[in-house]
This record gives C-alpha cells, sequence and structure tokens, in this order.
C-alpha cells in the first residue's frame, strides 16, 4: 500500500487517515484544521443568506427563485483546493467531487463494492484480471469542451484514460499510490502498456501483478473517478475548477473562499426503486464559513441543512459528558452518531537508525514499559472527559470497531489496571529509585488529551514531558523516524481492515509507506501476505485477527480510540445517511 498521506500521516496516498489529518474529515478535536480562508472568515452567517439569494436565482428559471426546500445547503471549514478527482486527498475535495463525478463502482449501504458506471464486473479465477462492462447511455456534463456543448456518451478509453492519468508525474496527483505496486509494471515501475485495456467501447480491463483483495474497494474511491480528457486537455491545471463529469450534479460557480453551486444534472443515469430520476435536489451549495461558532449558529439560524462533526466548545454546548443531547437542543434537530474509520493512537519508533539523541529511547525499546504505558491508560474516562464519549475505548487492537473483522474477543486489548503497569516497569528495572522518564510529540491541537495522559502516566511512575510542533514539522519528524513516541491518527481509505494492517507490514517503512513505527516481525509479514491472497472473508478476518493480536502483544501502537462521527441534520432533511466512511452522498436527499 505504497500511498500515504499523513496526520494522521501516511504516504502521500492513502491518507494517514485515508485521508490525511490534512485531509480528515470533520470530526474530534484531534483532527487539524487547514488555515481558514480570509474571505470565509469575513462572510460569516450574515452574508450566506446573501449568497444564496445571487448564486441560487437561476436554479429554476430567470423569472423564478430558488426554492429553498430544493436546495441542500452545507459548509466546509477547511480548505476546498480542487475539483478534480485526482486530487481528492481531503475530505473538503472529496464531498464535493462526490456531487459530480461517478467511478467503476461504489460503495452500498453496507460498505461493499456495487456496480456504477460499470454495470457489472467479473474477477479471474487466479485474481488477476478484473473485467468490467460499462453501463451503456451514460454521458457526461453538457460542456463547451465537447461540439455543440451536449455531453457525449462515457466510452472505456474515458476510464483507461482516467486511470493513467493518476500515474502520470504531469498530473503530480497524490492517489497514484492506489494503483502502483499493484498493477502490471515495467521493470523500472511505470505501468504496462497492458495494465489498464479496452479492448472495445464499453469493456475495460485492469490487469494486477498479483491478487489483491481489497482492489475492488479502492476502485470506489474518488482518485478512481472518470473524467473525460477532451476536459483536461482544455483547461489544464484550471480543470480544478472546470470540473465536468458523470455525476448527480452540475457544476454551476465557484467564488473562491465564498461558496460553491452545483445545479442538478437532467440527465443522470441513475432512477431510485419507483422510476424516478435522480437527484431529488435542485441544488446544492458550499459555504466557507471558517469560524466554527459561526457556522453552529448558521445551522441554528436554518440557513444550513446539516453539520460533521462538532469541536470542543460546540460539544459541550450540545452533549453531556455522557454523549446524550442536552434539552435544549432535543427535537431541533437529527443528531447522529455512528462508527467512523478512524484510529486515534500513539506510536513508537522501533528503529533508533535516525533516532534524536534522547534518553528515552532504551527504554521504549523494550516491550514491557510499551505495555506498562498501556496499561496505565484510562480509556474510557478520557472519552467522556473530554469527547462526550464521542468514540469507542481503545480496548482492542488498531483495527476499528466499525469494520466487520473488529472482534474485542479475538484479539483483546488493554484495560486500565494501574497495578500491573507498575509491575511492568519494575520487572523492567524503573522504579522510586530509577523513574522513568520519556517525551512525547504532539501538535497543539492534542495538547490538552497528552496532559490528560501525562497525569495518567505519572500516577504509575512514569515522568512525561510534552513536546508540541507546528503540524507539518510534526509530520516531517514522525515520517522519517526522528522521534520515538508521538500521536497520529490513521483514517482509512477503504473499508477492509488491511488498510489499518498494512502499517505494519515491514516492507511498508516510512517514509516511503505508512510503517511509521518500522514495526518488523517476520510471523506478521506472513499472514499479511496470506491475507492479501485470501477470497474467504471469514478466513481472512481471522488472518486479520491474528495479525492484530501480534500488534497488541507488541505494542509499536498504543490505540486510545476508535472513533465516531457526529452529524447534525435539520429535521426536515431525508434520505442523508451516515456510515463509517463518512460519505457525503446527496443523489437520494429530499427536503420537505
Amino acid at each position: 500500500m505504497p500511498r500515504f498521506l499523513a496526520f494522521a500521516g501516511r504516504f502521500q496516498g492513502p491518507s494517514e487517515s485515508g485521508i490525511s489529518a490534512a485531509t480528515a474529515p470533520a470530526g474530534p478535536i484531534f483532527h487539524r484544521l487547514f488555515r481558514p480562508a480570509a474571505r470565509a472568515a469575513r462572510l460569516g452567517a450574515a452574508g450566506l443568506g446573501l449568497l444564496s439569494l445571487s448564486f441560487l436565482a437561476s436554479c429554476n428559471s430567470a423569472d423564478k427563485p430558488a426554492d429553498a426546500r430544493r436546495v441542500f445547503r452545507y459548509n466546509q471549514p477547511e480548505a476546498l483546493t480542487s475539483l478534480d478527482p485526482a486530487f481528492s486527498r481531503n475530505q473538503a475535495n472529496i464531498w464535493a467531487v462526490t456531487q459530480l463525478y461517478n467511478g467503476l463502482v461504489d460503495l452500498d449501504d453496507s460498505l461493499r463494492p456495487a456496480p456504477a458506471l460499470a454495470r457489472r464486473y467479473q474477477i479471474s479465477p487466479d485474481g488477476k484480471t478484473y473485467t468490467f462492462v460499462l453501463r451503456p447511455g451514460v454521458h457526461f456534463h453538457d460542456s463547451e469542451v465537447f461540439p455543440g456543448g451536449k455531453g457525449r456518451e462515457v466510452k472505456a478509453r474515458d476510464v483507461v484514460y482516467s486511470f493513467r492519468r493518476i500515474l502520470d508525474k504531469p498530473t503530480a496527483s497524490p492517489g497514484g499510490w492506489i494503483f502502483r505496486g499493484k498493477i502490471l509494471e515495467t521493470p523500472d515501475g511505470e505501468p504496462s502498456d497492458t495494465a489498464f485495456v479496452a479492448p472495445n467501447d464499453s469493456t475495460v480491463r485492469i490487469h494486477l501483478k498479483e491478487p489483491f483483495i481489497p482492489f475492488l474497494g479502492i476502485l470506489t474511491m474518488p482518485y478512481a473517478y472518470v473524467v473525460p480528457q477532451e476536459a483536461v486537455q482544455r483547461y489544464g491545471k484550471d480543470f480544478r475548477e472546470h470540473p465536468v463529469g458523470t455525476g448527480p450534479f452540475v457544476f454551476k460557480r465557484w467564488d473562491e473562499g465564498s461558496a460553491i453551486v452545483y445545479h442538478r444534472n437532467p440527465n443522470y443515469w441513475r432512477r431510485d426503486a419507483k422510476g424516478k430520476p435522480l437527484p431529488y435536489l435542485d441544488a446544492v451549495q458550499i459555504s466557507f464559513i471558517a469560524d466554527r461558532k459561526s457556522e453552529f449558529l448558521t445551522f441554528q439560524q436554518g440557513k444550513l441543512d446539516f453539520l460533521s462533526g462538532i469541536r470542543a466548545g460546540s460539544r459541550d454546548l450540545i452533549l453531556y459528558p455522557n454523549g446524550q443531547v442536552r434539552e435544549d437542543f432535543a427535537g431541533k434537530f437529527r443528531f447522529e452518531k455512528v462508527p467512523y474509520l478512524n484510529t486515534e493512537y500513539l506510536g513508537i519508533q522501533l528503529d533508533p537508525t535516525n533516532l534524536r539523541g534522547a534518553a528515552d529511547q532504551p527504554a521504549l525499546r523494550d516491550r514491557r514499559v510499551r505495555q506498562a504505558l498501556n496499561y496505565a491508560l484510562n480509556k474510557p474516562e478520557l472519552l467522556a472527559y473530554f469527547l462526550n464519549n464521542v468514540g469507542v475505548p481503545g480496548a482492542s487492537g488498531f483495527v476499528p470497531s466499525s469494520l466487520p473483522s473488529y472482534n474485542e474477543k479475538e484479539v483483546p486489548g488493554y484495560s486500565y489496571q494501574p497495578a500491573k503497569a507498575r509491575q511492568l516497569l519494575r520487572e523492567a528495572g524503573y522504579g522510586p529509585s530509577k523513574p522513568l522518564s520519556i517525551t512525547l510529540t504532539t501538535v497543539a491541537e492534542r495538547k490538552e488529551v497528552c496532559e490528560y495522559l501525562q497525569k495518567k502516566w505519572a500516577e504509575v511512575g512514569i515522568q512525561v514531558s510534552i513536546d508540541v510542533n507546528q503540524a507539518a514539522a510534526q509530520q516531517e519528524v514522525v515520517d522519517n523516524g526522528r522521534v520515538a513516541f508521538f500521536t497520529k491518527s490513521w483514517l482509512g481509505d477503504y473499508p477492509d481492515a488491511e488498510n489499518y494492517l498494512a502499517l505494519f507490514y515491514s516492507p511498508n517503512f516510512s517514509p516511503a509507506g505508512p510503517n511509521k513505527t518500522h514495526y518488523k516481525n517476520a510471523e506478521y509479514d506472513k499472514l499479511y501476505e496470506q491475507a492479501k491472497l485470501e477470497r474467504d472473508d471469514h478466513r481472512r478476518w481471522a488472518l486479520y485477527q491474528a495479525m492484530d493480536r501480534l500488534v497488541v502483544r507488541d505494542v509499536p501502537v498504543i490505540p486510545l480510540y476508535y472513533d465516531q462521527v457526529v452529524r447534525l441534520t435539520q429535521n426536515n432533511v431525508h434520505g442523508l445517511t451516515p456510515n463509517p466512511m463518512n460519505q457525503l452522498v446527496l443523489e437520494r436527499v429530499w427536503k420537505d
């Protein structure tokens, strides 16, 4: 899985967080934010109404104002940098491009790959060849890039072009990892001419070097959305603001830092179960209110239909410490708290090669010390005190509780046992006469939580100093193995435990790969290689659990909690279904 972003840090590809924190979807206080655009800060709640009037006036016709009941409005506080799916590396970009494009497959309600632009697909018996038959009659959006401005039908060559494009160096897409190392390649690592093939207008074949069971899940990612070559050639780098896709909505306007508006695609290929054309909405408006308090106020005023993620101040305002909605807000909007494919954790660098000369390095390479650090933490208390119980305590391995292979009984983790922590420290040679002193490296957004961890460790005799870095500096030192103990998160790119367990596969050492702790275990590597080839779900899950048990035993990481996503939705909004990927799918949404 040579891809990875970071903030969760990951390579340049599957985000460290699947998306990286820099890209992480709006979630808990651990997630760092991009610097807000100045204009967005000036806009505020008042300006949103003016934008609605001026931007949406043409949704129906020149003499009819837009019907607010048919316009979905959401806010994007983090920076949105591109509407080109080749750059869909963060939540802001992903949500925006999801409304405009489609891929060969997408995720169904149970997070399994299902046909989209491909009406059917077949996997060869050896697991190396994927054949997709395209759905007939699907057209790109009407655009000036096509003769007469009329969107043409999607062909197999468009899929081949789109896939090759994200691998081309001039494109500089961070999404090339989804194919690198998996498809057929030349000896110098370039994609083979036979990796992606279009034998006719309706058939696409993808040839892999070896079987890779999660490959269909990877193809559901926005990086794999299909784009027309004509638009990319016409606009070049400006394609980011002139998107042309096949999705339920058509790009209308982008006022940088203020708002984006989409209109309904009248030629969209999907219909509902009753045969009614989708989408139901006439328009989508994305605003950019950077201040979280202003954002929540705007939602309270009914000028936003939906919020995802609540930060510390708003969280205490809305929720009791036990996670229940306060009476002042009960019934005023829908509150949903669902599992989220994100694991918040502490990482321990096991390879001393690049570590800075800290006295704590040898101690952290003692497994008993790492286990003691884990036993000393009261994770349920952490969630209640800091996150109003938004999340699940990290009582198992690294794989989050929202994945089907998760099984706390098969992979028991660490509970709060301070006496056990003290015993392990004594066995490792530490105690009152020889106290253990270590340093935890973090970023400002996590400092308060780290101070809580510091207190719990002090109770068992571990002295922890907290070193706060800027986000970019933190990512650099962690990726390059220069710090011994650090905070991180991993947000899944696709809903398969392999995406998490790849962080401990030894060929994936950072900075090239996501294995930031440089964990190396021959037994683990063998299990990982078996799991990549195992087609039976239950046998593969058993392999995943065996791998996760090794991670628990050896403690290269300390899972703090498995995240949950909180969504606030106006009561008149229907059809907006959350899932652990925190996707925003609007084609079946309607308002009354």
